[in-house]
């Protein structure tokens, strides 16, 4: 099973991975982190193909995705 980690503190809330995830896991959080941004989040974690797509789209480099 693929996991995906998500470095909120590095994440400026752009929403590129949002768009990309095909299955429609990583959403805009609701908190804001110490940068004044609102970081993604995945929804849920089991559902994860680790397609990688989130993390390569990501220009801040704060995805990571294991699989």
């Amino acid at each position: 099973m693929a996991m995906i980690t998500i470095d909120e503190q590095r994440c400026k809330g752009c929403g590129l991975c949002t768009i990309a995830c095909a299955q429609k896991l990583l959403v805009l959080s609701d908190k804001i982190n110490n940068q004044g941004y609102t970081p993604a989040r995945i929804n849920a974690t089991d559902r994860c193909t680790g397609c990688a797509l989130c993390a390569e789209i990501c220009p801040d480099v704060a995805i990571a995705v294991f699989r």
